[in-house]
């Protein structure tokens, strides 16, 4: 046993050949879907009205039993046994240790994954359009339709929703890699979206992409903050996060070339390959030592403590820690200290939210509808966030070396002003068109940039064990109030304009800067336990007097 949770800490599983096994069904159960969906050419892969193949139906079993087979390979050993040994131990990341190569390893895979993470959700915004299309929706193009194209993205930012709470969870149960590992499988399982011929199998399996897309963002920050060195880890977690730009980007770019040719399904589908791509780059993708260390894994934690410059420090065993893992449940991030915190993250998060699935979501819908064509409307979209790449990096710089607080109330002040232009031009600025690229700059990186660092700082401010659950409730209100603005669109059935989605989402931002103005701690080049130490502090003083 104690061979083969070393083996963990090298790259491996507890049982690989179970997982090995499942992500060869899943991969199989998808591409048995492809044919079918070639079959379709001929009609330029429309598929509304034809009926499952047994191809199909094969690639669903194989799916599901690969699936079961995935989540018991990546399951940790002795789960239940393990609370004990945490409390006489202390993980501390070097301050000043200098960024390794494993480390610039795993930023480049974990920013792989949050790319291929943040394309799903953003490829609402490009498929909607030919989904109204093919099944006769309600939307800008067709005015008359019964059902509204809204469902689409309600449906799958709903899952994203759920998914970053449930996921928040598990990263705190079963571990940040293994959560990692099963948010990747079902990206590649949910690529199959794309071959779903029915509009309520559509609407099923993207609630299920939604799902597995939630839980991605927030493991990732959480293992970032719990491996890279303190002085390194905002600027760079921001970095990382900021990709959401890039995805945009991207995903714009990938419409306008494909699209044209193969139809809207193809964007789901390049699920099957970037997927993949991800769980072939596994090996890179260490466990975080502080939460093997918290679990009581300590043989483990010290092989990938050795790689990735942090240290054990032994405490007395009844010394009081803000490590001491007796926080459960997501009811702890709303009392005692932590409440103050909590709120302004969510707020932040919750603008975020409905800026990104309120403004950018029908940015290209509201573009055709104001004369654009759906290419030009995605090249649009796709040379405004381009522009604004080098905001991504200035606002990391800053997080890094100007202050986590000073940073993120700056950027919803900025984020929310930008927004009023468009409250103030409306639909008049479609006929600018270099000017509409200027003003969409701010509204595409520097709300991308806002979902960074809020991700990083729900990430900084927690305590271990309760770490994942945090920024899983972060991911999540940024998901909620694309939730909210959708389903208010599905019960109007009008979609917002671009002035009204603009002013929606400057006003939480406005109020989240006064919030983090009063409640946020700074979280610059401290460790994660000296930020928790902090908030924890007044708890354990009034403890003490009792």
């Amino acid at each position: 046993m104690a061979m083969r949770r070393l083996g963990l800490a090298r790259g491996e599983f507890e049982h690989p050949a179970s997982f090995w096994l499942g992500a060869l069904a899943c991969t199989a159960g998808v591409a048995l879907h492809l044919p079918m969906y070639f079959s379709a050419h001929h009609m330029h892969y429309v598929m509304a009205g034809m009926q499952p193949d047994p191809a199909m139906i094969t690639g669903m079993v194989l799916i599901a039993v690969g699936l079961v087979a995935a989540v018991y390979g990546v399951l940790p050993p002795r789960g239940g046994q393990i609370r004990k040994s945490a409390r006489s131990i202390r993980v501390t990341a070097i301050d000043n240790a200098p960024i390794r190569g494993r480390h610039v390893a795993l930023l480049i895979v974990l920013a792989i994954a949050i790319t291929i993470d943040v394309m799903k959700p953003a490829t609402l915004a490009f498929v909607a359009p030919g989904f109204a299309q093919e099944y006769g929706l309600k939307s800008p193009a067709n005015p008359h339709g019964d059902i509204p194209v809204s469902w689409l993205p309600l449906s799958g930012i709903t899952g994203t929703v759920i998914g970053s709470w449930i996921w928040g969870v598990l990263g705190d149960r079963i571990g940040r890699r293994s959560s990692i590992l099963l948010a990747g499988m079902l990206f590649i399982t949910t690529s199959i979206c794309g071959a779903m011929p029915g509009f309520k199998w559509n609407l099923m399996m993207c609630f299920m992409m939604g799902i597995g897309v939630g839980g991605m963002i927030p493991i990732a920050f959480a293992l970032m903050a719990e491996t890279i060195p303190a002085r390194h880890r905002g600027w760079l977690m921001v970095l990382i996060g900021g990709d959401i730009a890039g995805a945009y980007l991207i995903t714009s770019w990938l419409s306008g070339w494909l699209t044209p040719t193969y139809g809207w399904r193809i964007l789901w589908l390049i699920g099957l390959p970037t997927g993949v791509l991800f769980i072939a780059l596994n090996h890179w993708i260490p466990e975080s030592p502080r939460y093997l260390i918290a679990r009581g894994r300590d043989e483990e934690a010290k092989v990938i403590m050795t790689k990735y410059g942090a240290a054990v420090q032994e405490v007395p065993g009844d010394a009081t820690t803000p490590e001491k893992p007796t926080f459960r449940g997501y009811y702890r991030l709303f009392r005692g200290p932590f409440a103050g915190p909590t709120l302004a993250i969510m707020v932040l998060a919750a603008g975020a939210g409905l800026v990104t699935f309120g403004f950018q979501l029908w940015v290209p819908t509201n573009l055709q509808h104001l004369g654009y064509s759906a290419v030009k409307s995605d090249y649009v979209v796709r040379n405004a966030a381009l522009l604004g790449l080098p905001f991504t990096v200035l606002v990391a710089v800053a997080y890094g070396w100007w202050g986590s607080r000073k940073t993120i109330i700056t950027l919803a002040v900025v984020s929310a002003l930008s927004l009023g232009g468009f409250v103030v031009a409306g639909d008049s600025v479609a006929q600018h068109h270099l000017a509409l690229s200027l003003m969409l700059i701010v509204p595409l990186s520097a709300i991308s940039s806002v979902t960074a660092v809020v991700s990083a700082y729900a990430a900084e401010v927690y305590p271990t064990m309760l770490r994942s659950r945090g920024s899983g409730m972060a991911a999540g209100m940024t998901k909620l109030g694309g939730v909210l603005i959708i389903a208010v669109v599905v019960a109007s059935t009008t979609i917002p304009s671009i002035a009204v989605t603009a002013l929606i989402g400057a006003v939480p931002l406005l109020l989240a800067a006064a919030m983090f103005l009063w409640f946020g701690p700074e979280t610059k080049r401290r460790s994660v336990e000296e930020i928790a130490g902090e908030l924890l502090a007044p708890e354990a003083a009034s403890r003490a007097d009792h």
